[in-house]
């Protein structure tokens, strides 16, 4: 039987073992071929219910356990991604659409999580404060109990593993709702991990699933912090049901982020990074360049040479070949991409590329001198689609990159880096990259966005993790019972 064998997972959740899922089972589809991978349980609220108490009762024990033997199961969770990581991959590539270097890139940072989340569990708990009376007073991080855990089907593994894993290290219990399409890769590949690790049973529960599952999650009593990941329209019901139970959320939402392209950059490279930018994993990313403001200098030659670039991309089924581009993850969202581009079209935009599909098999797509009223420009596409628009001035750049509600990433390109950070100042913005795209992520980085991409760095780094998984208790001591005048 192998790692992540159907007959372990099949129609099942993980509560600490493998239990039927109450709600029944839905298939894992292949989005490249309509194929069926096998039966995943779905979760319903009952199940949620059943999770969330019993990790409330084991939650304590753990919180209890020394911080070597919580560093040391997550070190081994870490090196189990590592020893499983072909298979994983696979799974990454079969269910989520993603080409072999995408996955790879997935267990690899899966891995690197983990590790970090080990040294988590090491890190001062608060601090010494000073105090005007004949006392001890301290601040310490206390968990926060059990932590809710919703993970998106674009990253599946890394937008669910970078919450566990700091979670765990802290103390905490932790419920997760992968995304239903990308249950095995995005969900039952984490709980086998840390089945394998060796991790108390009760403290990890893996509950694929659908939109009541994530309401039963959100509103459950017993889960105070809840980590989202998702679309804007979706973290915006999240908040709003998690506030009437007065809950801490951590929002990571969708973006609309600009590569900003000065006329002193080299073009080769700026068109190689445009085109990842905007085209990796078919644009299904938050942190995807969806807008390209190129210097009017330069504007002809870039997108002249960014279509050629699309034009030259394979795409086609990732688990037979090598490709630069798989499938988007379902009909709905290829339909929504496809009605974005003809609507900017019609909006005055020119298609310099692409713009066409078979099947769930988007071309990569370049719209020029696109109005920046065009749907495929104000809204988040979350496609292979890349839309430029030019600029005259370092103002107007600046403008036009903050004219948008979203405040995820920034790229800006150019050979005068202060130029880049004087620009960087003027954009109200979670990430900056300077002489680099849009799209990355590391580990040890805290990563969040402003305004519409959530509710600011809260995830990545010890200070971010710290502060998104415990919660911080004011302490005093003193040897004798304090005197009162009544």
């Amino acid at each position: 039987m192998t790692f992540l064998d159907p007959g372990i997972w099949t129609g099942s959740v993980f509560d600490g073992g493998w239990t039927a899922a109450r709600a029944g089972d839905a298939p894992v589809v292949e989005p490249a071929t309509g194929n069926e991978l096998g039966r995943a349980g779905v979760a319903g609220p009952e199940d949620v219910a059943a999770s969330a108490a019993r990790a409330r009762r084991e939650q304590r024990a753990w919180a209890a356990t020394p911080y070597e033997e919580r560093a040391a199961l997550l070190r081994r969770a870490g090196r189990l991604f590592e020893e499983h990581a072909q298979e994983i991959q696979d799974w990454i590539v079969r269910e989520s659409g993603g080409v072999p270097g995408k996955a790879a890139f997935e267990t690899h940072v899966a891995a690197q999580e983990c590790y970090e989340a080990a040294a988590l569990a090491s890190q001062p708990l608060g601090e010494l404060l000073p105090t005007a009376r004949r006392r001890l007073s301290f601040a310490r991080r206390v968990p926060v109990g059990v932590v809710g855990v919703i993970a998106p089907f674009n990253f599946p593994l890394i937008l669910g593993i970078r919450s566990v894993a700091p979670a765990l290290a802290l103390g905490n219990a932790v419920v997760v709702k992968p995304d239903q399409r990308t249950a095995v890769c995005g969900g039952y590949a984490v709980a086998r991990v840390f089945e394998e690790a060796g991790l108390p049973a009760g403290l990890l529960h893996v509950l694929p699933g659908g939109a009541d599952t994530g309401r039963a999650l959100v509103a459950d009593p017993g889960i105070p912090v809840i980590s989202f990941t998702g679309s804007t329209a979706a973290g915006r019901a999240v908040g709003e049901l998690a506030a009437r139970s007065l809950k801490r959320v951590h929002l990571e939402l969708g973006g609309n982020s600009a590569l900003v392209v000065f006329d002193d950059a080299d073009l080769e490279p700026a068109v190689s990074a445009g085109a990842w930018a905007s085209f990796f994993h078919q644009g299904q990313i938050c942190m995807t360049s969806g807008r390209h403001l190129v210097h009017e200098a330069v504007a002809g030659e870039y997108v002249e040479r960014l279509a050629a670039r699309a034009a030259d991309l394979a795409v086609g089924d990732p688990a037979t070949g090598p490709v630069a581009l798989g499938p988007l993850i379902d009909a709905g969202q290829r339909d929504r991409v496809h009605r974005l581009v003809t609507q900017s079209v019609s909006a005055g935009a020119r298609l310099a590329a692409g713009g066409t599909y078979e099947g769930l098999f988007y071309r990569p797509t370049v719209l020029a001198e696109v109005p920046v009223d065009a749907p495929a420009y104000a809204e988040e596409v979350f496609g292979p689609v890349a839309p430029v628009t030019t600029f005259g001035s370092l103002e107007e750049a600046a403008a036009l990159a903050a004219g948008s509600e979203y405040g995820l990433s920034l790229g800006i390109l150019t050979r005068d880096v202060m130029k880049g950070l004087a620009l960087a100042d003027l954009v109200p913005t979670g990430i900056v990259h300077i002489n680099d795209q849009t799209v990355d992520d590391e580990a040890v980085a805290p990563f969040g966005g402003l305004g519409a991409s959530g509710t600011g760095a809260r995830f990545g780094g010890s200070g971010a993790n710290a502060a998104a998984f415990t919660e911080t208790q004011w302490v005093t001591m003193q040897g004798d019972i304090a005197r009162y005048p009544f």
